[in-house]
């Protein structure tokens, strides 16, 4: 089993000797390693069980430290880190050669972001690196929101997780990149929404077109280990006894189930507490001795957009 503390100290000798820690952030906790090691590197992508080929996104504690990471730092990226960070936004930026191929699966572009968690931000200041660090859970699965979700999933093959309590955004970040400079194209949903990025440009695409493989842009991705499907309950009721279904409501509990079985993101349809609550819930109805998970349909507005686009790459576990 991983130990679980609040030593930061600790954290940090680990990491200077090219080990793994989990660290926590606003979004989910990370499995973080030496950015510059590509021992740690490869550390990760093997305690996740994760691809190569999946890339990883650099955590830095502020915009200065940004700049030997990358060829330039456009005005509009300077602007949205300024904006937004630390929090919930990963910009991909042109790499220099301080940053591994290993790091962005061989692309000259390297996603950064400045996460806003007091413990992580402490423990960036005090190492001379920035930190690579995925979610901390295996690969593919649910996203871990509480210190015990690591442990469930990772606490046999790491020696630490530095326990900063529940994530209060409970989403990962938003990725996106600059495009001519003055457009900003949205490569994956996450804790910053569409319409808070329009107050800064325009987008120059809604989706990712492919071109840039990114982290989480998988079709399977962020699911649990009970089949996931997103459907009237009632269609789910001609192929499974009700007792064998759970349900995952956003603000509204189904009355063809009992309620034993259900929990709702929020129940005054707040997208914010809808974030927050999701991989928590996801977590809690997995562990039920059910057959399925039924989810309901989320509004696709503000954070709703990423909170369905985490639903239907759970539903598409193959």
């Amino acid at each position: 089993m991983a130990e679980i503390g609040q030593d930061i100290k600790k954290a940090a000798s680990l990491l200077c000797i090219e080990d793994v820690v989990s660290i926590p952030t606003e979004t989910v906790y990370g499995l973080a390693g030496n950015a510059f090691s590509e021992k740690a590197i490869l550390k990760i992508f093997e305690v996740k069980n994760r691809p190569l080929t999946d890339p990883l996104i650099v955590h830095v504690a502020g915009i200065e430290a940004i700049l030997p990471l990358v060829v330039e730092l456009p005005a509009l990226a300077k602007q949205l880190f300024e904006a937004f960070s630390p929090g919930p936004l990963t910009i991909l930026l042109p790499k220099s050669n301080a940053i591994s191929n290993l790091v962005t699966n061989g692309s000259q572009f390297v996603a950064i972001r400045i996460p806003n968690h007091p413990l992580t931000l402490k423990l960036l200041q005090v190492l001379d690196f920035p930190l690579v660090a995925p979610s901390a859970n295996p690969f593919g699965g649910l996203s871990p929101s509480l210190a015990e979700h690591v442990e469930k999933g990772l606490g046999n093959k790491i020696s630490y997780i530095l326990d900063g309590g529940p994530c209060n955004v409970g989403l990962e970040s938003t990725i996106v990149q600059i495009i001519d400079n003055d457009r900003i194209k949205i490569l994956r949903q996450g804790g910053i929404s569409e319409e808070e990025l329009l107050t800064f440009a325009a987008l120059a695409q809604p989706k990712n077109d492919g071109k840039e493989v990114v982290p989480g842009s998988m079709l399977s991705h962020y699911a649990p280990q009970k089949r996931l499907l997103i459907q009237p309950v009632s269609e789910v009721l001609k192929k499974y006894k009700s007792d064998e279904i759970a349900f995952l409501g956003f603000d509204q509990y189904s009355e063809l189930l009992s309620k034993e079985k259900q929990i709702l993101l929020s129940a005054t349809g707040n997208m914010k507490e809808a974030a927050q609550t999701l991989f928590s819930a996801l977590h809690v109805l997995d562990s039920l001795q059910v057959k399925v998970i039924v989810a309901a349909q989320i509004p696709e507005k503000g954070l709703g957009k990423a909170i369905s686009d985490r639903l239907k790459r759970a539903a598409a576990k193959l």
